[in-house]
């Protein structure tokens, strides 16, 4: 959490150093069951495992000089894990065939599906609000402006619709995404030569070990090859540019000589430290800053991906994780805030006639003749039931 990024709080558990060990943790114990899975370790070994990871003794204050000396967290992980196991034949078995980037990109993964799970519970849940709007503001005229100036007539249910359709085509990748996460299983070089002198079999090790997490087994290492990670941050971003328009919208829209859609009020929410007149744009303007932050953490894992050399690399790597952890929290943030910011906006129709009103002329102005601008919004309302069919089959489809 970081007063800094206002709203953090939300999801701050889910990517604390805590959550970190937790998943680490997490892994190594799956790992040794997978061991016991195939006939390399024992079930009381594994088991041996599962208790020393489950005391709580191994926590980030306990690793973090360690992790200095180490260059990440999992060496000192493991070296705690293996003293507080206790039966030395199991103790030996802890990591057994692993290298640190296995653990930690596994770790990260876990994290990342939790990341992705919220997302997409809060998108749907915008996504209902916006389904609401469109449907009920379907046939209310609006002023249509491109380029900062009145263009043609709209609706407020298209404006909404729009904004339910980017929410949408940001949902799909991000569920297919969630469920093609990966294992990383390759050893020190990626090759699994130590896994192999304890099983003929490595592969179906690392299927078990995929299966105890419930992930993806991708059939050979990723270790250099970093499209996991860099499909997570391009569906992510997506989802923040899809938020970043809705709230440039609302901002937009809301400004008091506007005044057509609005954030709805909540006690002790959008007050000034001067001005106690003023009721400002909270929400819509912690997720626009959201969706200004969030590509170039997008940017940063996709660099580091170009960099991700030999057979496991020297910097690349270490440059990804502050930034994936980083744009999980700040996207599942900005969507949370989201899902407060559309359940409550307002649609101020009085003023939208007000607007359509004044402004007929030019709204009318590409058909050459005056008129009614309810009688010249095109296929707007064909637009809005396309969106809300979508939106309903999105609705029916099971989700993680």
């Amino acid at each position: 959490m970081s007063l800094l990024s206002p709203g953090s709080h939300r999801v701050a558990a889910l990517f604390s150093d805590e959550a970190l060990v937790a998943a680490m943790l997490r892994v190594e114990v799956a790992w040794s069951a997978a061991l016991a899975d195939t006939g390399i370790a024992s079930t009381a070994q594994a088991a041996a495992v599962a208790r020393a990871a489950a005391t709580g003794a191994i926590t980030p204050d306990s690793l973090a000089a360690a992790t200095e000396s180490a260059g990440n967290p999992v060496t000192p992980l493991v070296s705690a894990l293996r003293a507080a196991v206790g039966d030395s034949a199991a103790a030996a078995l802890v990591h057994r065939g692993l290298t640190s980037q296995d653990v930690l990109d596994t770790a990260l993964i876990l994290l990342a599906r939790t990341a992705l799970d919220r997302l997409s519970a809060e998108l749907r849940s915008s996504g209902r609000a916006l389904a609401r709007l469109a449907r009920a503001h379907r046939d209310t005229v609006m002023a249509g402006r491109t380029l900062g100036r009145y263009a043609v007539p709209i609706t407020a249910g298209l404006k909404a619709a729009q904004w339910l359709a980017g929410i949408r085509d940001a949902l799909g990748p991000i569920e297919a995404a969630r469920a093609g996460l990966p294992v990383q299983c390759g050893g020190a070089a990626g090759t699994l030569a130590l896994l192999g002198e304890l099983t003929p079999d490595p592969p179906a090790t690392v299927a078990a070990f995929a299966r105890r997490l419930d992930l993806a087994d991708p059939g050979l290492p990723w270790h250099t090859r970093r499209t996991p990670i860099t499909t997570i941050g391009h569906t992510v971003v997506t989802a923040c540019d899809a938020l970043g328009v809705l709230a440039a919208d609302v901002l937009a829209l809301s400004r008091p000589e506007v005044n057509e859609i609005r954030e709805g009020s909540a006690p002790g929410r959008g007050g000034s430290s001067t001005m106690p007149h003023k009721r400002n744009p909270v929400l819509s303007v912690l997720v626009r800053s959201a969706a200004l932050r969030a590509p170039q953490l997008g940017a940063q894992l996709h660099l580091a991906a170009a960099e991700a050399v030999d057979e496991r690399p020297d910097g690349a790597w270490h440059a990804e994780w502050e930034a994936l952890r980083g744009l999980l929290a700040l996207a599942t943030t900005a969507a949370a805030q989201a899902a407060e910011l559309t359940a409550g906006l307002e649609v101020d129709t009085e003023s939208i006639a007000s607007h359509v009103a004044d402004a007929a002329p030019d709204l009318l102005a590409e058909r050459g003749a005056p008129g009614d601008p309810a009688t010249y919004t095109g296929s707007a309302g064909a637009f809005v039931d396309h969106v809300l069919t979508r939106w309903a089959a999105t609705e029916s489809e099971e989700t993680p």
